[in-house]
Order: structure tokens, then C-alpha cells, then sequence
């Protein structure tokens, strides 16, 4: 969304890199970063869906402010099939796209339902719900465009420390981008339709 933090960002990283503006929360943006991609590039090989936000008003079910909910929902999972529905048609051009879905454990089902699960405690429904609406995006859309060649896939960074969450994740941003990069960078589209967490794969 900054584009001046982009390109301080591009700078320091070795390589052809360019920074393009994007608000998910802005279909203008959407649009235009679509195009400068197609006039830059032509195509697109990988769409790393990385955006996401929380609100502070966020909580459990019973006490959440629904607008709380609209507005975590509003990038973290109608941003993001906006986004991918604009880089479909250029990464159609790729000979092996891929789309790769930042996810989260919060939007695991099968971990929230288990009281045992080591962050049972945290109850965030918009945060959760949106993530796991993410997965959901993840599964059909893998299904949709399985005979394209299209791999699509969420990954899990696990407690990463960001500026979502404080920086009170145990991990490194180098560690919890492991499984996108990894998968932005595999050679070959092996599988589709997962959720990939570091050195595993984790449940739905």
C-alpha cells in the first residue's frame, strides 16, 4: 500500500525488482497493478497472497463486533480472491503458475476443534474465520484449475514475529516465509491443494 516503503524495500534486494502499489481494499489498484504487470511482463509465474490484517476489536464469538469481522475479511479474504481474479488470465500465460496462500493455524478446523491444541485459548473469529475461508478459496480453486496446470496452495507460516501480531511470534519472517518461497521456487507444480507448513503438511 506504501509504495515509498515498496521500493526502499525493492532496493535492497538483489536482482530486477520493481514495486507496484496494491490495496486490497481498492479494485483501482487491483486493476492497475494487473496491468503494469501485463505491460512489464506479459505474464505472471507465481501470485504470493501475503496480505493480511487483524483489528484490535477481534475476539470470541459471543462479544466480537461484527463490524471487526467485515472489516478483517475485507483484505484478508475478499481483497485476496479479488487480487487472484485479476492475475488469473496472466498467470494462464505461465507454462507452470502457481498461487500460494499465506494462511495461518488459526485457520485450521480440524486444530480449532481440539481443545488441547496448544493455541485453543485464542479466540478470533474474524481472524480465524477469514483464514479459514482463505483454505476454502485454496481447495476449490486448486480443483478449478487442476487441468490449467495451476498449482494453488496455503501455506502456514506457524507464530511468526510481524507487525500483525507485535512481533511476539518465536519465528523469524525468514523462517515463516519458508513454505511460500519454497514452493514459489520449486521447479516443477508437484501438488495442489495442500496446506503446507514448514516441513510438513498441516490439517484442514
Amino acid at each position: 500500500r506504501d509504495l515509498d516503503a515498496g521500493e526502499m524495500a525493492a532496493a535492497s534486494i538483489s536482482g530486477d525488482v520493481r514495486a507496484i502499489r496494491i490495496d486490497l481494499t481498492d479494485p483501482a489498484t487491483i486493476a492497475a497493478a494487473a496491468a503494469a504487470i501485463e505491460q512489464g511482463d506479459d505474464r505472471l509465474d507465481v501470485l504470493v497472497n501475503n496480505a493480511g490484517i487483524n483489528d484490535p476489536r477481534d475476539g470470541a464469538p459471543g462479544a466480537v463486533e461484527p463490524e471487526a469481522v467485515r472489516r478483517i475479511f475485507e483484505t484478508n479474504f475478499f481483497g485476496t480472491l479479488a487480487v487472484t481474479q485479476a492475475m488469473l488470465p496472466l498467470l494462464r500465460k505461465s507454462p507452470s503458475a502457481r498461487i500460494i496462500n499465506q494462511s495461518s493455524d488459526l485457520g485450521s478446523l480440524t486444530r480449532q476443534g481440539d481443545p488441547d491444541w496448544k493455541y485453543a485459548f485464542i479466540k478470533s473469529l474474524g481472524y480465524s474465520a477469514s483464514k479459514a475461508a482463505l483454505n476454502m478459496l485454496t481447495v476449490q480453486l486448486a480443483a478449478e484449475l487442476r487441468e490449467a496446470g495451476i498449482a494453488v496452495n496455503s501455506t502456514n507460516p506457524g507464530a511468526t514475529a510481524t507487525d500483525l501480531n507485535g512481533h511476539r511470534g518465536h519465528q523469524t519472517v525468514e523462517q515463516g516465509a519458508t513454505p511460500a518461497v519454497q514452493l514459489a521456487l520449486a521447479d516443477e507444480a508437484a501438488f495442489s491443494g495442500a496446506f503446507v507448513g514448514v516441513g510438513k503438511i498441516d490439517p484442514w
